[in-house]
C-alpha cells in the first residue's frame, strides 16, 4: 500500500476573487456614547457659556436703554439703537478705517509677507536668522508693540524724529497727532507686527510643493516666471486665500494695539469697531447702544465669513472633503 502522505499544517490561503475589498485594517474599538459624552460636554459647556450666552445678552440689551446698573435692563426701545448707529459719523468713519486696513493690508502687507516668503526660501547663509529676525515682532503682545512704537513717534524726543533730524530734517512730524497721517502710522506698525506671521504660511505652503514639479516643467522647457505663475501661486492660492481672511478679521477685532497708543485720537482719527464700543459701553455707560454696536461687529464679521468661504474657499474646502474622502477608501 502506497503510504498517506501527511497534510501540511498549514494551508495556503485560496486567492480572492478579482473585484474583492481587501480588508481594513483594525484600529481599535470606536469610543462608545459615554466617551464621546466625556469628552463633548464640557466644550460644549464652555462655549455656550463664554460664547453663546455672551452673544445672546447682548443681542437682548441692544433693543434697551440701558446704562448696565440697576439690574436687568426694561427701557424698551426697539431698533432706535441701531437707526443711531446707522446715523452715527463715529461709526460710518469706524467703517471708513477698516476698508482702508484691510485694502491697505491686501495690497501691501500680504505681498511683502509673500515676497520675503519667497526669497527665504532660497539657500543662503543666515537664512535662518533672517527668519527668526522677522518672526520676532509676532510674538510681542499689543500693548507692548503699542509703548515701543509710542516712543519711537514721541514728538521731538522720539527716535523717528531724530532721525530725521540726523539727516539735516528739521521738523516734527506729528506721527500719531496728525489727523490725516495717524491710520498710515498705524498701518505701518500693523505691517512690521504681523507680516512675519504671514510670512511663516506662504513659507510652509512654498516647502509643501514637490521639487519633481519643478524639475518637470523644466525638462520641458518652461522659465522662471512661467515656473512662478504656473506652478507656486496656484499651488499657494489656499494659502493665501486664507491669509487674506485672516487679515480682514484681524481687522474686525483691531483693538489693543491702536488703545495703547492713540486711545481712537485724535478726534477718533484712529477710532476702531472695538474702540467705539468699549468707549460707549465703559466711557459713557451706554451698555444699550454698545451691544447693538457689538452685533454690527458680529454681523460684519459672519456675513464676511459665509460669504467668504462660499464664494473664495468653496473650491479649497471641496478638495478637502475629497482628499479626506479618497483616504478612508
Amino acid at each position: 500500500m502506497k503510504p498517506q502522505q501527511a497534510e501540511p499544517l498549514s494551508r495556503s490561503r485560496p486567492a480572492g476573487r478579482v473585484g474583492d475589498k481587501p480588508r481594513r485594517a483594525r484600529t481599535g474599538r470606536r469610543p462608545g456614547p459615554v466617551t464621546l459624552a466625556v469628552f463633548i460636554i464640557p466644550a460644549l459647556v464652555l462655549f455656550a457659556l463664554f460664547v453663546l450666552v455672551p452673544v445672546g445678552f447682548a443681542g437682548y440689551t441692544s433693543f434697551f436703554r440701558w446704562n448696565g446698573l440697576g439690574g436687568l435692563p426694561n427701557d424698551f426701545i426697539g431698533l432706535d439703537n441701531f437707526r443711531t448707529l446707522l446715523a452715527d459719523e463715529v461709526f460710518l468713519g469706524d467703517l471708513g478705517r477698516l476698508a482702508l486696513v484691510v485694502g491697505l493690508s491686501i495690497v501691501v502687507q500680504l505681498p511683502l509677507a509673500f515676497g520675503l516668503a519667497m526669497l527665504l526660501h532660497q539657500r543662503f547663509p543666515g537664512r535662518a536668522v533672517f527668519r527668526l529676525l522677522f518672526f520676532v515682532p509676532y510674538v510681542l503682545t499689543e500693548a507692548v508693540t503699542a509703548v515701543l512704537f509710542g516712543l519711537i513717534f514721541s514728538p521731538r524726543r522720539g527716535f523717528a524724529d531724530a532721525l530725521l533730524a540726523s539727516v539735516g530734517v528739521d521738523a516734527s512730524i506729528g506721527w500719531l497727532s496728525d489727523r490725516s497721517l495717524v491710520m498710515f502710522v498705524i498701518f505701518g506698525i500693523l505691517t512690521w507686527k504681523f507680516f512675519g506671521f504671514h510670512m511663516i504660511l506662504y513659507l510652509a505652503a512654498r516647502q509643501n510643493i514637490p521639487d519633481e514639479l519643478y524639475e518637470a516643467a523644466r525638462v520641458d522647457g518652461a522659465t522662471g516666471p512661467q515656473l512662478f505663475r504656473h506652478i507656486t501661486i496656484p499651488l499657494m492660492g489656499p494659502t493665501v486665500r486664507i491669509t487674506v481672511f485672516l487679515s480682514v478679521i484681524g481687522t474686525v477685532q483691531l483693538f489693543d494695539l491702536v488703545f495703547v497708543l492713540t486711545h481712537g485720537g485724535p478726534f477718533h482719527a484712529s477710532e476702531t469697531l472695538a474702540i467705539t464700543m468699549y468707549e460707549e459701553g465703559f466711557g459713557r455707560n451706554q451698555i444699550g447702544y454698545a451691544s447693538a454696536l457689538s452685533i454690527a461687529m458680529f454681523l460684519i464679521s459672519l456675513v464676511f465669513a459665509l460669504g467668504y468661504q462660499r464664494l473664495v474657499l468653496k473650491r479649497d474646502l471641496q478638495g478637502a472633503l475629497t482628499s479626506t474622502e479618497g483616504s478612508k477608501a
